[in-house]
């Protein structure tokens, strides 16, 4: 089985390796729109609705902080087209703002106050512009968008990431603009490095704005997967060795991407991780209809789990009101969320164990004691591995220890290959497990136990423990 081989040694960049490890940040839909009280605009409206009086970055950051988020991507323009930087492209724009005299900049007080708060930095920057004449005409707007990509990849600090909106209307000439996708990647490869790119390039969609995640989540896909027809046609194809080409079968909402079942027989892979996004109210634009609506704490914490815990990071979306601040309603929530992540993660009883085993010899310097030492460095690896063994992980606390969660985590930079796991507290079945990936958190009743083992029953290849927590 060559391509379980290959898949199984696919590894993230660095980039996509620290993108990952940033696990949970915010989004923050800005514009004209929070104005209008809509969520799609239209490019005609006077930009001179744009004046966020209490504008308060520092704000923004201390409430993302507060829920334990630890990035921050802008919405830079929307499809309406309004930039929320002194573009020198467009008079559509904080030019055209009362805010500051028309002197403001947006994008460059919310880089500083990232910067301030000591969490990261991104850019969304719609390809879809309804104010811009050139739109659909070609090269002509792809030039146009570039030179915008370009101001913000330039002109405002480091970033984690650049995010890529899929949406595509028609331009005043009644065609549909056709997305140099490559030439905007060489200008993101070079300008921003340590960028991941959103939709296309490095990391790609859950499929959905729910929050809505799958219980298997795999990180190695097919090359195909990343291919530009693929994600905004939903037509996934591979090149056959003979130049002809075939359908996969997998959709961006697909509930399997890429078990052996959906990679059988292919030979080019890609590390291709997922990001879960979702907003924290029903719209992602500020409606004041909604201040009632924002989502219950438990729901959110469950999409948490689900996607941070499930081999996701989670970009959830907190809208500013037109004053410019998040809305204390948001802000209570967004502390609430940090208060149960700090309380549910407090204490790990596997850093401080009697004794670990694991039932099959490890490889060297790779023994299992590193698994519960919280070293991104370190991993447990068995010698060996044949397909079909069980490859049990055993983990004597000292004492009795009452639990409900446990982490997993596979140190990526090795690949990702377990696919079917169990775990067993005094001889118990407690949970049973896909994959596993950059971070597995698994949930069950509250257990009582003195003893854990971690059954690894289907990998593709020697699994590379790097983590295990116990909660």
């Amino acid at each position: 089985m060559e391509y379980i081989k290959i898949a199984a040694n696919v590894t993230p960049s660095e980039a996509q390796y620290n993108w990952q490890k940033t696990e949970f940040y915010a989004f923050a839909h800005f514009g004209v729109n929070t104005y209008t009280n809509k969520e799609w605009g239209d490019g005609k409206e006077n930009p001179a609705i744009f004046n966020p009086v209490k504008f308060d970055p520092n704000q923004w950051v201390k409430a993302i902080k507060s829920a334990g988020m630890r990035g921050l991507i802008l919405t830079a323009k929307h499809h309406d087209g309004f930039c929320l930087w002194q573009t020198k492209y467009t008079d559509f724009s904080m030019k055209s703002s009362p805010y500051k005299n028309g002197k403001g900049d947006i994008v460059a007080e919310v880089a500083e106050a990232c910067k301030k708060g000591n969490i990261k930095f991104g850019v969304y920057l719609s390809p879809w512009d309804q104010n811009a004449k050139s739109y659909g005409q070609g090269k002509t707007y792809d030039e146009y968008y570039m030179n915008q990509l370009t101001e913000l990849l330039s002109g405002y600090g480091e970033l984690f990431e650049i995010w890529f909106d899929g949406a595509c209307g028609e331009g005043e000439n009644g065609k549909k603009q056709e997305y140099d996708w490559a030439a905007y990647l060489e200008v993101c490869r070079r300008l921003q490095p340590g960028a991941v790119t959103f939709n296309v390039g490095d990391i790609r969609w859950c499929g959905n704005e729910a929050g809505d995640c799958r219980e298997a989540e795999w990180s190695v896909l097919p090359r195909a997967s990343a291919g530009y027809d693929f994600i905004f046609n939903k037509a996934q194809k591979a090149e056959d060795a003979d130049g002809s080409f075939r359908k996969l079968g997998i959709e961006i909402n697909s509930r399997d991407m890429g078990s052996r079942k959906v990679i059988y027989g292919e030979k080019n892979f890609i590390w291709y991780p997922c990001e879960t996004d979702t907003s924290i109210r029903p719209g992602w634009f500020y409606h004041p209809g909604e201040d009632n609506k924002v989502r219950a704490l438990d729901e959110l914490m469950n999409i948490y789990y689900n996607s941070v815990g499930g081999n996701s990071n989670l970009l959830l979306n907190i809208p500013p009101t037109p004053d410019g601040l998040f809305h204390e309603n948001d802000v209570n929530r967004l502390k609430e969320i940090g208060g149960e992540i700090k309380k549910a993660f407090e204490y790990n009883y596997a850093s401080s164990v009697k004794n670990i085993t694991a039932s099959s010899p490890c490889k060297s310097g790779c023994e299992v004691w590193n698994a519960v030492k919280d070293d991104e460095n370190l991993y447990y690896m068995p010698e060996k591995y044949n397909d079909g063994e069980i490859i049990s992980i055993d983990i004597e606390f000292n004492g009795e220890r009452e639990f409900s969660k446990a982490v997993l985590a596979e140190n990526i930079r090795v690949g990702q290959r377990i696919e079917r796991f169990e775990i067993y507290a005094n001889g118990q079945k407690i949970y049973e497990g896909q994959t596993v990936g950059y971070k597995k958190i698994a949930r069950f009743e509250t257990v009582k136990a003195d003893k854990l083992r971690i059954d690894i029953l289907e990998s593709r290849t020697e699994p590379a423990i790097g983590f295990i927590g116990v909660y």
